[in-house]
């Protein structure tokens, strides 16, 4: 698996580790996606599906595919920001493929501030076994539970179905999927013994109501409750859901939830 790389948030100006995924090329190679370290992470306001995806030529046939562009939540403030691609290089006539850029110079990141907080790895990441185990860190994940493998998410019933395969790997037995395909417009309940989630895969922030219904309905239920959500949360949401423990992720199109508060690094550090 390729290593981390800082990528820092333009809100609070926290350092974040990311790792970029790599996809399986049609020929069997994986393709890895050429990111734009010295161009800075563009925040994520309004996202549409025509624009969520980047083009990445593969190294060994020269096919062009079209995979996620990569997104990352700041563990900080909630800020998710899409990530700077290099643009599609043109082919080698001889060869038919596209030849090695030059690996470009390190930017100069300036010095993060005095409450900076510590990178945080991505959620099944293997770096997560090693270094501290303190509450906000995800390295606190069991050290048995095998590497979370993520789903592509392209269509609205692609993230409910993610969501109920992280809540699987997290513990939770029986996790049930509503009949039917998701409304886009519309969150989507989860449920399981113990458990009430609420997957969002609209294209806007979750809000405030929204945190406080799932909670609501976790505590008519006697149960744990969780949100997901494609677009983050806005400012009162993230504050609110602090204030009533309710852990909340943030997917991107990869398929690969990131906590985003101390409750969701708390349930992904002790599992179901």
């Amino acid at each position: 698996m390729a290593e981390a790389v800082p990528v820092r948030c333009p809100a609070c100006l926290r350092e974040n580790g990311y790792t970029a995924p790599v996809f399986p090329c049609s020929c069997g190679s994986p393709a890895a996606l050429p990111l734009d370290l010295a161009a800075p992470p563009v925040p994520l306001t309004h996202r549409t599906w025509s624009e969520a995806w980047v083009a990445v030529r593969c190294g060994t046939c020269g096919e062009v595919s079209e995979w996620p562009h990569p997104e990352l939540g700041c563990g900080s403030c909630g800020t998710v920001v899409r990530i700077p691609v290099h643009p599609v290089a043109p082919a080698d006539p001889g060869t038919g493929t596209t030849p090695a850029p030059e690996a470009p110079e390190p930017p100069t990141r300036p010095a993060p501030p005095p409450e900076s907080a510590a990178t945080r790895p991505a959620a099944g990441d293997p770096a997560d076994s090693a270094g501290s185990t303190s509450p906000g860190d995800t390295a606190a994940a069991p050290a048995l539970r095998p590497a979370f493998r993520p789903v592509t998410i392209r269509t609205a019933r692609d993230a409910v179905a993610t969501a109920a395969l992280y809540l699987r790997w997290l513990g939770f037995q029986d996790v049930r999927q509503p009949d039917g395909r998701p409304i886009p417009s519309a969150a989507v309940d989860l449920r399981a013994p113990g458990l009430v989630a609420q997957v969002d895969p609209t294209t806007a922030p979750a809000g405030l109501r929204a945190v406080e219904c799932v909670w609501l309905n976790g505590l008519t239920a006697s149960a744990t409750s969780v949100y997901f959500a494609l677009a983050g949360y806005t400012q009162e949401a993230r504050s609110r859901a602090d204030d009533l423990g309710i852990p909340l992720f943030v997917m991107d199109l990869t398929g690969m939830p990131q906590p985003l508060n101390d409750p969701a690094d708390a349930l992904l550090g002790s599992g179901a």
